[in-house]
């Protein structure tokens, strides 16, 4: 290891010594015939490649700092956090990835903004190295809750499609008929923050605050960048649960009131 003033350095030896460990859980799912040990070297190859690749091609953006380069990046990166949340759900719903990509750019986005440049006060406010690792972090957490809202909504419409059906042929509105699936869902979107929070500090050192205090940064106030982060995303995360939810709703049971069940696809394991 190469030591500098206030960064160890880590070596590509070192980085190597790690990925040992992660060969001996292939060797461990190998014996216990898991069937994981080909994904698990899939999955360290995989990391290691995209996140040099991201590495290098954020040094680049850090070093030309413009707003179209930030924007350029932070559109690519909400559109690919969108397709990685509709992948997990088990249902797939026509027209979902404009909804969600939309939710995720006035939640994700905006937030992230806001994060930049009202409350770490970045000059300019679109600077790369504060705007886009907010928002990367933001993205990570506001998938899974989207995924899992979104996942939660139309397994309801799928699953129970008799009683939506009958609700609205009682003269039930489409939003009557669907207020209960989506509470549901909106409430499963957000649960994962939520524990995030309680067991913060106490069981675990959150992945922001280590990073940061591995990288030389006073303790305290890498407590008060993980706290801020973790603010942003507990409201990300529970509109976007809500703005993606609405939108499924509005997919899935059109204006006059009927559930649309063609719209709905289940997808193969």
């Amino acid at each position: 290891m190469a030591e500098g003033a206030d960064v160890i350095a880590l070596s590509l030896v070192d980085l190597a010594g790690a990925a040992t460990l992660v060969l001996l859980a292939g060797v461990v799912s190998l014996l216990l015939r898991l069937g994981l040990g080909g994904q698990l070297v899939l999955g360290m190859v995989r990391a290691t490649v995209q996140l040099f690749l991201l590495g290098f091609a954020l040094r680049w953006i850090f070093a030309h700092v413009h707003w179209a380069l930030t924007g350029g990046a932070a559109l690519v990166m909400i559109s690919l956090a969108t397709r990685a949340a509709l992948q997990r759900t088990s249902h797939a719903l026509a027209g979902a990835f404009a909804g969600s990509f939309l939710t995720l750019v006035l939640t994700a986005g905006v937030f992230a903004i806001l994060g930049s440049a009202l409350f770490v006060g970045a000059d300019p406010w679109y600077h790369p190295r504060y705007l886009l690792p907010l928002l990367g972090m933001l993205l990570g957490n506001g998938l899974t809750g989207i995924s899992l809202c979104l996942d939660s909504l139309l397994v309801s419409f799928a699953d129970d499609r008799e009683r939506v059906e009958l609700e609205l042929a009682l003269g039930a509105t489409r939003w009557e008929a669907s207020r209960d699936p989506l509470r549901r869902a909106v409430r499963r979107g957000i649960v994962p923050i939520v524990n995030a929070m309680m067991v913060a500090g106490v069981v675990s050192i959150p992945g922001m605050m280590t990073g940061q205090i591995l990288s030389g940064t006073e303790p305290v106030e890498a407590v008060k960048y993980q706290l801020l982060i973790l603010f942003l995303i507990a409201g990300a995360t529970t509109l976007g649960s809500l703005g993606v939810a609405v939108f499924a709703s509005m997919r899935a049971l059109d204006e006059d009131h009927r559930l649309r069940p063609e719209r709905l696809r289940r997808r193969a394991k």
